[in-house]
C-alpha cells in the first residue's frame, strides 16, 4: 500500500525528471493531457497550470494516490484538472487527448502492450506520447544488495528465492511494441541517470517508500530492520560523497512517439 505523504517528501528525483521530460512538450495553452500514472499529483498540478485553457487528467492504480492528489490539487483551485482511478492496463479513453505522459511509473506495469495500446486509441491522430521508466540495467546495484540480504538469516526464511519485481525493458522489445500498437518513434533511448538523496535519512525514506514489493515480502515486524540493513550494507559498498549525498545509479526508459493516422 502506498503513503502518500511519504512519497510526495522522497520524490524529488522523480519530479526532476518529470520536468526535463517536459522540455520536449510546446504547448501553446489549450492542450488536452493524460497522465498516467500520476501518483501524489504534483506534476500533473504542473500541466493544469501551464495550460490553463486545456484539460488534464490524472490516472493511477493506486486509490491512496488519487485520494491525495484529488485533496491536494482540488478542482476549486484547478479548474482544468481531474484525477481518476485507473489501471493504467486499462485505459478507457478514445480520441480525447494531445498528449499521453507517463513519468516514473510504467516499471510497476506488468504489461506495456496494453498500456501502449490504451495510449494509442486515447490519442488524437498526431498525439504524442512522452514516457520515462526504468529501464534494462535500472537500479542494478540497488537489486544486488537486496539479492544478497534475502539469502541471510533471519530473511531467507520470509523469502525463498529473490526475483526482481519490476519490468524493466530494453530498446528492441519496446521498438516493436511501440510499433504494433501504432506509434511512429521520434526518440527511443536508454539514458544513465545519477540518483542522489541526502544522506542516510535520505536513502532510508526512498526504500521504504518506493521498493515496497521487496520489503514487503518480509513479515511486518521484521520490515523496518530489513530496510535498515538494507541501507548499511548499500552503504558499505558505495559511501557518502563528499557532500553527504548517496548516490545511485539509475537507468531510464524514455520514449518520444506520435500516434501514426495511417495505421
Amino acid at each position: 500500500m502506498w503513503n502518500p505523504e511519504e512519497y510526495a517528501k522522497n520524490s524529488n528525483a522523480q519530479l526532476q525528471w518529470a520536468e526535463q521530460l517536459r522540455s520536449h512538450l510546446d504547448f501553446k495553452g489549450s492542450e488536452s493531457v493524460l497522465d498516467v500514472g500520476c501518483g501524489d499529483g504534483k506534476i500533473t498540478a504542473d500541466f493544469a497550470v501551464s495550460l490553463p485553457q486545456g484539460q488534464v487528467v490524472g490516472v493511477d492504480s493506486s486509490s491512496e494516490m488519487i485520494a491525495y492528489a484529488t485533496k491536494t490539487y482540488p478542482r476549486s483551485q484547478y479548474p482544468n484538472l481531474s484525477f481518476a482511478c485507473i489501471d493504467g492496463r486499462s485505459l478507457p479513453f478514445k480520441a480525447e487527448f494531445d498528449v499521453v505522459f507517463s513519468n516514473a511509473a510504467l516499471h510497476w506495469v506488468d504489461d506495456h502492450l496494453a498500456f501502449l495500446q490504451g495510449a494509442n486509441r486515447a490519442l488524437k491522430n498526431k498525439g504524442k506520447l512522452i514516457i520515462s521508466c526504468g529501464g534494462q540495467g535500472n537500479a542494478t546495484e540497488v537489486l544486488q544488495v537486496f539479492s544478497d540480504l534475502v539469502r541471510q538469516v533471519p530473511w531467507r526464511f520470509d523469502i525463498d528465492q529473490f526475483d526482481n519485481p519490476y519490468f524493466f525493458y530494453g530498446i528492441e522489445e519496446y521498438e516493436s511494441w511501440l510499433q504494433e500498437t501504432g506509434f511512429k518513434v521520434n526518440r527511443l533511448e536508454l539514458v544513465p541517470k545519477d540518483m542522489t538523496h541526502p544522506g542516510k535519512a535520505g536513502l532510508l525514506g526512498w526504500i521504504r517508500t518506493t521498493w515496497m514489493p521487496i520489503t514487503q515480502q518480509i513479515s511486518k515486524d521484521k520490515q523496518e530492520d530489513f530496510i535498515n540493513r538494507f541501507v548499511d550494507r548499500y552503504l558499505e559498498r558505495f559511501p557518502l560523497d563528499e557532500q553527504g549525498l548517496v548516490h545511485v545509479q539509475m537507468v531510464r526508459l524514455e520514449v518520444d512517439a506520435i500516434k501514426n493516422s495511417t495505421l
